[in-house]
């Protein structure tokens, strides 16, 4: 068995050969700017970024392709749109609701948001230490014990990827069934058909796809005035339901738990229903994607993260807090025509119009989530193209010169959203089941790169790179708190939503994520390993002294 030393020893010999033979090279030496103010030649040379991201780049060994224009503002705003935890709660909470109920809801809230604060804070601090587009895959292969660095970096890659692109389907599908919500409430005999929710998906896609390519240059200001209106109309709501809506008692809100998913303990209800709190919190993560194209990305991405997670995490709660006190009855909710509980709070409280009008802040604002989730998706698929680790990855890992963005990876992305939109028109079960991958695989992305920072911190924290954004003595404790945490949201995101299980209420998120898995490693053994080396022999002076 080949020791540590030995094993860092051969990526280091691999790192000089490699370093000769790629084409991703690192951002040339020899223009010495002095600062990032020093004139607007050094600007258009350098695509506007810093000397603090040059030397990142220069230290993964990749070049600058991508043009900078995410300011901190801006950054943040992008990453509180894609999580949009309020708008998640409002939407998405079935399972809680029918797992756990009132109180159940917000108490796995309540522990959830504390569990991932210590994942957020993990990658935070990773975003800061490696701040590159491919994020989980590219941590593995840097801080993974140096053995096993090519294939866990390789096997990430494809959970990373599968999670982003399944996850990208669910925001035209929510977009989609929310304007048939909004046509179920003005016309009652109206009855949505698969098919017609499935046009629906494209033609939000399409439109994605046209603001992604074309109009990249101005999305820093969209997602800031998005980010007005998500505040806004966070009050709007939440002003609407406390003036007009009926309550529950305090008493009723926080203390009601139920299980009518028919589990064998309130208990075991509450981790099952937990699922919700969950899809509210995750994707903190997203900013690390668009790193190259963030300025000051070492310090920006991470402060983004940490910003995006504690703004979203207070409107989540009190959101969450005040949408359960008008829940006066949740069975009837759960069964409302168009499928959204929350649309039966708002007929409590006004006219259809008026869930008409209050419908559209959620949906104007998911698919603004949807735009910056496909913008994350495209990024991530397009750094591991990068480094040869998907089918087709010449091409998937161009850049268009003149716009300056990865055309080619937004086209696959929202081809691939099309083609699994499909899907939903004979089943949308199996549709669902596709969607859901989304945590299953992002929670495995987690544990592996938390788990692989840990293991470096303990064993070789020379090894470490510096980082402005840093956990400092807490690393270890937070890192051990991180990946435990996520290991139990992975276990729980497989659980149906009720028992005994059916054909229909079984989630096959299982089978998928298996099957996903198991062709991700049989293409390694094909082609995977012969192509694919790993972004850590890129890495400037990876070697042991």
């Amino acid at each position: 068995m080949m020791s540590s030393s030995a094993s860092l020893g051969v990526i280091a010999h691999e790192h000089h050969k490699v370093e000769q033979e790629s084409s991703v090279t690192a951002i040339p030496k020899e223009h010495n700017y002095d600062d990032e103010n020093s004139g607007d030649s050094y600007h258009e040379y350098n695509k506007g970024y810093t000397q603090s991201d040059r030397a990142d780049m220069t230290r993964m060994g990749k070049a600058q392709e991508l043009r900078r224009n995410y300011r901190p503002l801006s950054a943040l705003a992008f990453t509180v749109i894609l999580q949009g935890t309020w708008e998640v709660l409002m939407t998405a909470t079935t399972q809680g609701l029918t797992d756990g109920g009132l109180a159940g809801l917000i108490w796995s809230y309540i522990w959830t948001f504390a569990g991932f604060s210590l994942v957020m804070a993990s990658l935070a601090e990773m975003a800061s230490m490696a701040p590159t587009s491919g994020g989980q895959y590219h941590w593995v292969s840097e801080f993974a014990p140096p053995r096993f660095q090519k294939i866990m970096s390789y096997f990430i890659g494809w959970m990373s990827t599968l999670s982003w692109q399944a996850g990208t389907a669910s925001g035209p599908f929510l977009v989609g069934t929310l304007i048939q919500a909004c046509a179920i409430v003005m016309y009652p005999d109206y009855a949505p058909r698969n098919w017609q929710g499935t046009l629906m998906v494209m033609a939000v896609t399409v439109i994605v796809w046209f603001l992604n390519i074309w109009g990249a240059r101005a999305m820093p200001i969209f997602q800031n005035l998005m980010l007005v209106i998500h505040v806004f109309g966070f009050l709007t709501i939440i002003i609407v339901l406390w003036v007009l809506a009926p309550r529950n008692t305090a008493k009723v809100t926080f203390t009601q738990f139920t299980n009518d998913g028919g589990w064998s303990s309130i208990g075991l209800s509450l981790m099952v229903g937990q699922i919700s709190g969950i899809y509210a919190c995750i994707c903190s993560d997203a900013a690390a994607h668009m790193s190259e194209e963030i300025k000051d990305a070492g310090v920006t991405v991470p402060r983004a993260m940490a910003g995006s997670y504690i703004l979203n995490g207070s409107l989540g709660l009190i959101f969450l807090i005040s949408y359960m006190f008008m829940m006066t009855d949740p069975e009837s909710a759960l069964n409302d025509p168009t499928a959204y509980p929350h649309i039966w709070v708002f007929r409590q409280a006004v006219s259809p119009s008026g869930v008409v009008a209050l419908n559209i802040i959620p949906t104007i604002l998911i698919f603004a989530g949807t735009v910056s989730f496909n913008l994350s998706t495209s990024r991530q698929t397009w750094a591991f193209a990068r480094d040869n680790g998907l089918p087709f990855s010449d091409w998937i890992g161009k850049v268009d010169p003149k716009l300056e963005v990865p055309a080619n990876a937004v086209t696959v992305t929202c081809f691939i959203t099309i083609l699994l939109s499909l899907i939903n028109i004979g089943s949308n079960v199996a549709f669902n089941a596709i969607i859901s991958l989304n945590v299953v695989s992002l929670m495995i992305t987690y544990t592996f790169s938390i788990g692989c920072v840990l293991w470096r911190r303990i064993y070789h924290p020379e090894l470490l790179p510096r980082c402005r954004w840093s956990l400092g003595r807490w690393g270890i404790p937070v890192n051990v708190g991180g990946f435990l945490y996520s290991i139990h949201a992975f276990f729980w995101c497989f659980w149906p939503n009720s028992t005994p299980v059916s054909v229909t209420s079984f989630n096959w998120a299982v089978v998928m994520f298996v099957g996903v898995a198991l062709i991700s490693m049989i293409y390694y053994i094909v082609r995977g390993r012969h192509v694919y080396r790993g972004p850590v022999v890129l890495v400037e002076g990876w070697k042991v002294e």
